[in-house]
């Protein structure tokens, strides 16, 4: 990311860093519902049942419904559903797209019926090939979680239409409450069923949390008249399927990677899937709040500067994005270097959740950190290459990065005796090599990045983060010392000092080097507050 004489005028950075810091704010807020409900549901379920082989079983089960769902429809909403849709809304062809949204939502019930009765059959057959490392036991619980939980696919297609539908008239309320409201049925299910049904609760739980997610988004539709209707030669259908092809490889690698990552795990010793699993949800903590936000925001900006023309306008629009991801994400990388430990007692370790969980969770945190700065890096490279209509690249270098997964992955676990720590630090290298490769790929596609301040912002926040950990490390001692930490509460205390110096310390650190992006944010964040505010009022 090496920087050259080449100036960016300052003026139009931050124009450019504001449009997408304004729209990622609001992107943001929404992931940040799900992100905190996803948090009371990791704490409840860990309480409940720890790090069991009844965790190891549903790790390998949950997976089943998202992959199915991702494939058959999940990539096809901003893909194909969204512009088609958007055409009609955008000419009032309001009868249209009812029979459009009619046909869609009645093949989606009939496509996701056969494809949970295939599921029911097949079921021991997915829990050999997901959970092949699984003992007779726990592969029976495995089929029997599987076909209570692929029931919810019909409720996940039903949403996934629905949303699409309301995108495409600019609807995004009831879609932000969705997946907090998911994650509620996945509560209230281990809460309450749980003392009678044990693990069946787990696959209830998703069952319930489908259905309130479509629940909250169907009022969304009240003004359509929509009806069972079924036209395969609608010629919409015809254009959304074309659209939806690329995207389709892409996904099949994804899920290959999946599947191939939850059988290795299910031989790689008991609990170490659920560890993995609470440990990968700690780093998605900011992805999702940070880089998932932010290439959202980009996408619909990068995706109007196409044309050779609009090349240094999209190298600006791109780096601006990139360079509020590395401004952000750095320090969380490090926080969740220092404080990755304390957060994981205040938030698991409670009821069966036990301190040698903590131990193994806190360890496989640190080894799958090296990868985390790579994936929020390489999701706006992806953006990038969806805005310019090309999703064959990200297959290809998807592949790439699944076969560095098998090289080191096997050898480092069962060659080696790593365990499932070995496939943990493959999936680093994974994300490491699909981001290198697809940055080399972007700059050969739209010309060099250099010059747009990427070096100086990478420095800046990487001092201003080491600053940050200092403090962080400092507080925590000097807390130790001075306060009682012992139970939750003082866990809890410890977490919010630690972060509140790590906060402190990067952000005037951010002042003290005159970072610009830092500004931009301060100003956003100030002019949504006044807007809230006067809303309010």
């Amino acid at each position: 990311m090496a920087d050259s004489p080449i100036p960016t005028p300052p003026s139009g950075r931050r124009a450019v860093a504001r449009g997408v810091a304004a729209s990622a704010i609001v992107v943001a807020m929404g992931q940040l519902l799900s992100r905190v409900m996803g948090l009371v549901r990791e704490t409840v379920l860990s309480g409940v049942f720890g790090s069991s082989p009844q965790m190891d079983s549903f790790a390998v089960v949950s997976a089943v419904p998202d992959m199915v769902y991702q494939l058959l429809l999940g990539g096809m909403v901003s893909a194909a559903l969204v512009p088609v849709l958007s055409e009609y809304t955008g000419r009032g062809d309001r009868e249209e797209l009812e029979r459009l949204a009619s046909i869609l939502l009645t093949g989606s019930a009939i496509l996701f019926l056969g494809i949970i009765l295939i599921l029911e059959v097949a079921a021991p057959v997915v829990a050999v090939v997901l959970g092949g490392g699984f003992d007779a036991e726990l592969l029976q619980l495995t089929t029997r979680l599987i076909r209570l939980i692929v029931p919810s696919l019909v409720f996940f297609g039903a949403w996934g239409v629905t949303v699409a539908v309301l995108y495409a008239r600019q609807q995004f309320a009831f879609p932000a409450m969705a997946a907090a409201v998911y994650n509620l049925g996945v509560i209230l299910a281990a809460l309450f069923l749980a003392p009678r049904l044990e693990a069946a609760a787990l696959s209830l739980g998703v069952v319930l949390g489908a259905l309130l997610q479509l629940v909250i988004v169907l009022p969304g539709l009240r003004d359509l008249r929509l009806r069972f209707h079924l036209d395969l030669r609608h010629p919409a259908l015809r254009r959304i399927v074309v659209l939806y092809m690329p995207v389709v490889a892409s996904l099949v690698v994804s899920n290959l990677g999946t599947i191939i990552d939850r059988n290795l795990a299910s031989r790689a010793g008991q609990q170490a899937l659920s560890w993995m699993r609470y440990a990968t949800f700690l780093v998605q903590l900011p992805l999702g709040l940070v880089s998932v936000a932010i290439a959202t925001a980009a996408l619909p900006a990068l995706a109007r500067l196409t044309s050779e023309d609009d090349k240094p306008h999209f190298r600006r629009a791109f780096a601006g994005a990139l360079r509020l991801v590395i401004l952000l994400v750095a320090p969380a990388s490090v926080g969740l270097l220092v404080l990755g430990e304390t957060g994981i007692r205040a938030v698991l370790e409670h009821g069966v959740f036990t301190a040698a969980d903590t131990a193994a969770v806190t360890r496989t945190l640190l080894f799958y950190l090296p990868g985390l700065p790579f994936a929020a890096i390489d999701q706006p490279i992806v953006f990038a290459f969806y805005a310019r209509k090309d999703t064959v690249t990200p297959v290809l270098v998807g592949v790439a990065g699944v076969c560095a997964y098998l090289l080191v992955g096997p050898l480092l676990a069962f060659g080696l005796g790593m365990g499932y720590i070995g496939l943990v630090i493959a999936n680093s290298v994974q994300l490491t090599t699909h981001c290198i490769i697809m940055w080399i790929m972007l700059q050969r596609r739209v010309g060099s990045m250099a010059g747009h301040g990427l070096r100086s912002t990478t420095v800046r926040a990487g001092l201003a983060s080491f600053a940050a950990g200092l403090a962080m490390v400092a507080a925590l001692g000097v807390s130790q010392r001075l306060m009682a930490t012992e139970g939750t509460m003082g866990e809890i205390a410890l977490l919010l000092i630690g972060g509140g110096a790590g906060a402190v310390t990067y952000v005037g650190g951010l002042a003290l080097l005159r970072v610009e992006e830092m500004d931009v944010l301060a100003q956003t964040v100030r002019r949504r507050l006044r807007q809230l505010a006067g809303s309010a009022e």
